[in-house]
């Protein structure tokens, strides 16, 4: 028996007044709040000052937000967002252009304010180890000690940013007559994959074996420190696991999603494919590195 759910909840979860507040946006909140807390609890049980820790944030939140832009507008748009000065402006202030220049188009109001429509995951990724390098650079903290700190947590927001994009309707599945199919009324009435439903579930699961083996290892520091091993901590494991995981995770599930833009149509491998094998080399290599420098009497 068919258990199609129809899917076109209000985009928007709360009024305030004047104010208005969508579930997208909430989410992104959310998401991000749960891996602030986690990191700061990293960072306290790690012995690092509150003075090291409350930089990160906006570090982070940076890298990801201009990263996942940039992404967006480089490895999906070129075509518009890199043919002109316009294209270029609106990478980078949240408006749509209309007139036949940037300032035809002020001074003419021809423009609009839309927002950052179209953020790229795999963009993001690239800001926020950017990010970290360039506040581990200023604050003097040992890079992979805070990769791996806030691998653990980076499923956190991976989780509740799909779970926005489930509640906006976007980054749709295939059609498909699997029986827990989402028909997305404001797409269309045909029953589709939940792609961001199984993204988010796996996101989550992934934070869960993080957080289990982070654990585990925690406990057994001590007798670690004492055997003259050392923590797992800062030796690149996390961020390894967590790169090949989600990476991987992201090649296959590229196959039950709609292509995002038309120059995908025909691709034997998508762009969202294509961008993830970097990083799964990436994260097996660290996966190796970590496991290796755990057996080696030496300190991180």
């Amino acid at each position: 028996m068919n258990l199609f759910i129809n899917w076109n909840p209000d985009l928007v979860a709360l009024h305030l007044g004047p104010l208005s507040f969508r579930w997208y946006s909430i989410c992104w909140l959310i998401g991000l709040l749960g891996a602030y807390l986690c990191v700061r609890r990293l960072y306290i049980q790690q012995k690092y000052g509150e003075e090291k820790f409350e930089p990160l944030f906006l570090y982070c939140f940076c890298g990801i937000i201009i990263g996942a832009r940039l992404g967006h507008c480089i490895f999906y748009q070129p075509d518009y967002f890199l043919a002109s000065a316009k294209g270029v402006f609106e990478m980078f202030i949240p408006v749509r252009l209309f007139g036949d220049g940037i300032i035809d188009s002020f001074s003419t109001g021809q423009w609009k304010f839309t927002g950052y429509e179209g953020l790229a995951s795999h963009g993001g990724s690239i800001g926020v180890l950017l990010a970290i390098w360039m506040y581990c650079r200023h604050m003097g903290m040992k890079l992979f000690s805070v990769f791996d700190m806030v691998a653990i947590a980076t499923p956190i927001t991976a989780t509740f940013i799909r779970l926005g994009n489930l509640m906006n309707s976007e980054i749709i599945g295939k059609p498909t007559d699997l029986p827990w199919a989402f028909v997305f009324e404001r797409v269309d009435m045909l029953p589709r994959h939940p792609g961001q439903l199984y993204e988010a579930l796996f996101y989550a699961f992934t934070f869960l074996i993080l957080w289990t083996i982070y654990s585990r290892n925690d406990r057994l520091a001590i007798t670690a420190k004492k055997e003259g091993r050392k923590h797992f901590i800062g030796s690149g494991l996390y961020f390894g696991i967590l790169l090949f995981a989600i990476f991987t995770f992201r090649f296959f599930i590229e196959y039950t999603k709609e292509e995002q833009v038309d120059f995908e149509n025909g691709m034997l491998f998508n762009m969202g494919q294509l961008l993830s094998v970097p990083f799964i080399l990436v994260g097996a290599f660290f996966i190796l590195r970590g496991l290796r420098k755990q057996q080696q009497p030496h300190t991180v």
